[in-house]
C-alpha cells in the first residue's frame, strides 16, 4: 500500500471512531498525537480506537489526544482534515456507527489497559485547576514551534560538524543563516501564537513582539541602560503579547464601531509597545539571565544530585501536567545558550521506563498478552514516545511505574555528574526523546564526548529501570494475578490494551 493510502486508510479508520465530522470541532497536532476538539465525547470509541494498528494509545486531557508516534502523525494530520471537510461539505451526522470491536486478546492486557484509562481520567480531573489550565495554554502556544526548532537544531548541528571538519566552507554559511533565521525571529512568533491562544489578533500579538528584536532598539535606554535586540527574549514577547490581548479586547469594549477598524489595532500596537520597550524588555530580559544561570549554577554545583532529582521526577511532573512549565524555560535557554542543558537529563525518564518494561516482559513469562503489549510498543519507547508503556503497562501495575522513576533517576544523575565536571550535554531543540534526541545533541566539548555522555545514560537508565524493576517491582499477589497463561489472541493487541471492556476488578496491588 501506498504511504499516502496507508495514512489515508489510517484517518479513515480514526474519524468514525471520535463520532465523525460533525463531532469534530478542532485538528492539531505535536510530535507524537493527534489533538482533536470534540463537540460530544460520548461518541468516541475509545477501545476501537486502540485496536487501530496505528494507534499508540488515547489520553485524555482538554483535548482528546490519539498518540500515533513521530512522523506518523505529522502525515495522517492532513489526511484526517480533508476527511473531516469532505465529511462536513456531505452533512455526515455525527452519530457514524463506528466498526465493531475487534475481540479482547486477554483479561490481563485488558484490566491493565482499564486502570490505565481509569488512570488518565482521574489525571484529568485532578489537572482542572486554573494554574494547570494556564500551563496548558503556555504549552499550547510553544508546541506548533517544535518542528522548526528540531529541524533548525538539527542543520545547526550538521553546520557545526561540518565547521569543525573543515569541509564545505563555501556552504557553512548558508547552513548558519538557515539555522540561525528562526530563532533570530522567534519571538514573532511567539507573540503570534500567544494571542491566538489567549484570544486577540495573532498579527497583532506579533507585530508587538517583533518589536524585541527590532535592531533599533538599540538607539532606546530603559532603566538607565541602552536596550538590545532580542532583549527579553520569548518571555518579554510572551507577556507583550499578553498585554497586547487585554488591551485590544479593551478597546473592542469603547471604541465605536464606525472607528474600530483604524483606533483598536493603533492603541493596541502603540499602549502595549510602549509597555514592552520601557518596562518588560528590561525586567523579562532580567529573568531570561536569571534562568540562564540558574540552570548552569544548579548543575555545575548539583551535578548528580541534581540531575538524579530531575530524572527521577519528570514523570510524576508529566503525570501531574506541571511539566509543561518547563517549555518556556528550554526555548530560554536555547536563545541564551545555544542547547538546553535541562532537555538530556529529563529525557533519562524515558530510559527509566523502557528498562522497567523490558524487565515487566521477563518478569512475565507466560502471560503473552502483556508481552506482546511490550514488544508493540517497545520501539516507540526507545525514540521517546512513552504513552504506551505508561498507560499500558507500568502506571496500571504500580510498583513498575515507580521503579521505572528510579531508572530515570540514575539516568539523569549519570548526566548531571558529567555537567559538575565541565562536560555540558545539551539539545539544540525540544520534542524529541530517547535516541531520537542524538541528531539535536550539542555541548561545550567534542561531539564524540556529548553523545557518549548521552549514551551512557541512556544505558544507565534501562540498566537501573531494569534491575530495580525485575528485583522490586512486584509484590508476590502482582505476580500471582498476572504471571498467567492466557488464551491465544485471534487479534492483534494495541499497545495499550485490548479493545473491550474487562470484567470489574481491583487494581493491581503496588
Amino acid at each position: 500500500m501506498a504511504t499516502e493510502d496507508k495514512n489515508r486508510a489510517t484517518a479513515a479508520a480514526i474519524l468514525p471512531l471520535v463520532g465523525g465530522a460533525a463531532n469534530v470541532g478542532s485538528i492539531a497536532h505535536c510530535m507524537t498525537r493527534l489533538r482533536l476538539g470534540l463537540h460530544d465525547r460520548s461518541l468516541v470509541d475509545d477501545e476501537a480506537l486502540k485496536a487501530v494498528p496505528a494507534v499508540m494509545g488515547v489520553v485524555e486531557d482538554d483535548t482528546y489526544q490519539i498518540v500515533l508516534g513521530p512522523g506518523t502523525v505529522a502525515r495522517v494530520t492532513p489526511e484526517f482534515e480533508r476527511l473531516v471537510e469532505e465529511g462536513r461539505a456531505a452533512a455526515t451526522a455525527p452519530g457514524e456507527a463506528a466498526p465493531p470491536a475487534p475481540a479482547s486478546a486477554s483479561a490481563s492486557a485488558d484490566e491493565l489497559a482499564a486502570q490505565g484509562a481509569a488512570m488518565k481520567a482521574a489525571r484529568k480531573a485532578k489537572n482542572a485547576t486554573p494554574f494547570k489550565l494556564f500551563l496548558r495554554r503556555i504549552a499550547n502556544i510553544f508546541v506548533p514551534l517544535i518542528p522548526a526548532l528540531i529541524g533548525c537544531g538539527i542543520i545547526a548541528g550538521l553546520n557545526g560538524l561540518l565547521v569543525n571538519l573543515g569541509w564545505l566552507t563555501s556552504v557553512t554559511p548558508a547552513l548558519a543563516a538557515m539555522a540561525s533565521g528562526f530563532m533570530a525571529l522567534i519571538a514573532v512568533f511567539v507573540g503570534y501564537n500567544t494571542a491566538k491562544e489567549f484570544g486577540g489578533t495573532p498579527i497583532l500579538g506579533g507585530a508587538v513582539a517583533a518589536i524585541i528584536v527590532f535592531p533599533g532598539v538599540t538607539n532606546i535606554e530603559a532603566f538607565g541602560q541602552k536596550l538590545a535586540p532580542g532583549q527579553g527574549g520569548v518571555l518579554g514577547a510572551l507577556g507583550a503579547a499578553v498585554l497586547a490581548v487585554y488591551v485590544e479586547k479593551w478597546c473592542r469594549r469603547w471604541v465605536p464601531e464606525a472607528l474600530d477598524v483604524l483606533v483598536t489595532p493603533t492603541l493596541t500596537v502603540l499602549l502595549s509597545g510602549l509597555v514592552t520597550i520601557f518596562g518588560l524588555m528590561y525586567v523579562a530580559g532580567e529573568i531570561s539571565t536569571a534562568i540562564g544561570t540558574f540552570a548552569d549554577w544548579l548543575l555545575s554545583n548539583g551535578g548528580a544530585g541534581a540531575g538524579f532529582v530531575l530524572g527521577g521526577l519528570f514523570l510524576p511532573l508529566v503525570m501531574l501536567g506541571l511539566h509543561q512549565a518547563l517549555i518556556p524555560i528550554h526555548t530560554t535557554l536555547i536563545e541564551q545558550q545555544g542547547y538546553t542543558v535541562l532537555l538530556p537529563i529529563l529525557a533519562m525518564a524515558g530510559a527509566g521506563q523502557v528498562g522497567a518494561a523490558m524487565a515487566v516482559y521477563f518478569r512475565l513469562p507466560r502471560n503473552q498478552s502483556i508481552r506482546r503489549t511490550i514488544r508493540s510498543a517497545l520501539p516507540a519507547g526507545l525514540l521517546g514516545v512513552g504513552e504506551p508503556l505508561i498507560y499500558g503497562v507500568s502506571l496500571p501495575l504500580g510498583r513498575p511505574f515507580i521503579t521505572a522513576c528510579v531508572g530515570g533517576a540514575f539516568g539523569g544523575g549519570f548526566v548531571g555528574l558529567f555537567n559538575q565536571l565541565g562536560d555540558k550535554v545539551g539539545s539544540t531543540a525540544i520534542g524529541p526523546s530517547g535516541w531520537a534526541l542524538f541528531p539535536l545533541l550539542d555541548g561545550n566539548q567534542g561531539l564524540g564526548t556529548t553523545v557518549a555522555i548521552y549514551a551512557g545514560g541512556l544505558l544507565a537508565g534501562y540498566l537501573t529501570g531494569f534491575l530495580a524493576t525485575y528485583f522490586f517491582g512486584f509484590s508476590k499477589d502482582l505476580l500471582a494475578e498476572f504471571d498467567v497463561a492466557q488464551e491465544p489472541a485471534e487479534s492483534t493487541v494495541p499497545a495499550t490494551g485490548g479493545p473491550t471492556s474487562p470484567p470489574t476488578k481491583e487494581p493491581a496491588g503496588v
